[in-house]
């Protein structure tokens, strides 16, 4: 593979065989195995907007298996503020690693990179257009939780319009027979374009302000937050925030093996009483980060992850 730029560039077969290479791979995660398969590359952290998850699993999950990372860092102390282009930092770090993760503001910038470097670009999110490593954990962990992927009713709710979490994962279930329920407020709403191209493709797509009426039957409901970083009007901003507060009184006639999921950072959207109930897996969720991250980082270098990893260090 060359790169991951969105989920179109792995078929659904890549995406079970990535999903298994990963569960292999949760002792090793774990810090309960060491198996340095990474012995000697060298992964680039370009991370040109805030991030803690992403970037921290990333970097975790090269050094778990024996990597090394280096990162671009404050962008406002790089060559950036110099007037560096996109295209020049991409040759440069190019050239001193093995493969790059990268974040970027600006919705397309994964692809350029990808078409100006020779090693594999992770696209770590792209402005409001996609988050594909992020699709890959939260996929291994709704696979944990029910055992399959398949025919699962999935609500996705809070920010859909600029949430490129919900953009790349609302393709990716769709993919796999899940039923979709996008449930926003109606200046947030999932974009008509991405709604009409997941109908194109056979996808049951509902659309509702009402996420507590819609839980009830939820195999996953998927939380985001509303993303003020996003928003160009104060005013809007306003209008939308605090709309949903998912509490734990929320969830007395939901399905027992419902799971709360959220790609985090949270703000208020879901109250820490729920975080004490059977449903809560956000915070597990963002430590698949480090495990699903592993075996991407593995299939795209072009190494193979052993069927069975047992024992101590190697």
């Amino acid at each position: 593979m060359a790169g991951l730029i969105t989920m179109d560039d792995l078929t659904n077969e890549q995406i079970i065989d990535i999903l298994g290479d990963a569960e292999r791979l949760l002792p090793v995660a774990r810090g309960e195995i060491y198996l340095p398969l990474l012995q000697g590359r060298i992964l680039g952290n370009l991370f040109f907007e805030p991030s803690t998850r992403t970037r921290m699993s990333f970097e975790t999950a090269m050094k778990r298996l024996g990597g090394d990372v280096i990162n671009l860092g404050d962008v406002k102390t790089s060559s950036v503020v110099k007037g560096e282009t996109l295209y020049d930092t991409i040759q440069m770090v190019d050239g001193y690693t093995d493969i790059i993760a990268m974040r970027h503001p600006r919705q397309g910038a994964a692809q350029y990179a990808q078409d100006a470097a020779q090693v594999p670009i992770l696209n770590g999110g792209d402005g409001a257009g996609h988050h594909p490593t992020q699709t890959m954990l939260d996929l291994f962990t709704i696979k944990q939780a029910h055992g399959h992927l398949d025919g699962l009713r999935v609500v996705l709710a809070g920010d859909l319009r600029y949430g490129r979490t919900v953009h790349s994962l609302s393709h990716a279930l769709v993919r796999f027979g899940c039923d979709l329920i996008f449930a926003s407020p109606d200046l947030l709403k999932m974009p008509e374009e991405i709604v009409s191209d997941l109908r194109s493709h056979g996808a049951n797509v509902t659309e509702t302000e009402d996420l507590y009426g819609s839980m009830a039957e939820a195999d996953v409901v998927y939380m985001t937050r509303i993303q003020k970083e996003r928003f160009a009007d104060e005013d809007e901003y306003a209008r939308c925030a605090g709309a949903y507060k998912l509490h734990a009184r929320h969830l007395s006639e939901v399905k027992q093996d419902m799971i709360v999921m959220h790609p985090l950072p949270r703000v208020d959207e879901i109250d820490p009483s729920v975080d004490k109930t059977r449903h809560a897996r956000y915070f597990e969720q963002a430590f698949n980060g480090v495990v699903a991250r592993m075996a991407l980082l593995c299939r795209l270098l072009g190494v193979p992850i052993p069927a069975k990893i047992e024992g101590g260090a190697l």
